[in-house]
Formats: structure tokens, C-alpha cells, sequence
């Protein structure tokens, strides 16, 4: 395997941008306080970036996955995450045996 400067460049350079908005985040948080439409854009990030991984992997792969994730969403309505994550689990493992 051969190591590519132009390739190396690039994965440092995404490597120091993603560490910079994560400190700056932090940094900035500590000296002003999100209020109004910030606040709940901010509460609602990590929901939004769980569903912008889930939803295409849902959609490009096999029944087993599609019908785990429905699961998954159906069973977080209910019962708490973890439950709802261990279900989910055990249902595409289960139908990736049967199916």
C-alpha cells in the first residue's frame, strides 16, 4: 500500500476543519447563549444528523435493514432508546437468518 501525498493532504485537511468547528462550537457556546430559532436548531441537530445517516442506508439495502429501521423508529415511540436500538438489532439479525 503506498501513501499518496494528495491523499494524505486531503485527510489531514478534513481532519483540522472537523476539529475546528467542534472547538469552535465549544468555544462559542461558552461566551454566548443560544436563544430563540439558534436554540432549536441546535436541539435538533443530533436528530437530524442520526436521520441523515440512517435514512440512506434504509433505503439502498436489502428488506432485512428497511424492516429493522422501521422497527427501530416504531419501537422509540414507545420504550427507551436502548430497547428500541436492542430490537432493532435483533430484527435485522433475525431476518438476515430467515430471509
Amino acid at each position: 500500500m503506498t501513501l499518496d501525498p494528495v491523499h494524505l493532504l486531503t485527510l489531514l485537511g478534513m481532519a483540522a476543519v472537523t476539529l475546528l468547528f467542534r472547538v469552535g462550537g465549544y468555544i462559542l457556546v461558552r461566551y454566548v447563549t443560544p436563544v430563540g430559532r439558534v436554540k432549536v436548531a441546535m436541539e435538533a441537530m443530533p436528530a437530524a444528523v442520526l436521520t441523515a445517516l440512517v435514512v440512506p442506508m434504509t433505503l439502498t439495502t436489502g428488506l432485512a435493514e428497511s424492516v429493522a429501521a422501521l422497527v427501530t423508529v416504531l419501537a422509540a415511540l414507545r420504550l427507551p432508546l436502548i430497547v428500541a436500538v436492542c430490537l432493532g438489532t435483533a430484527t435485522v439479525v433475525a431476518l438476515r437468518i430467515f430471509i
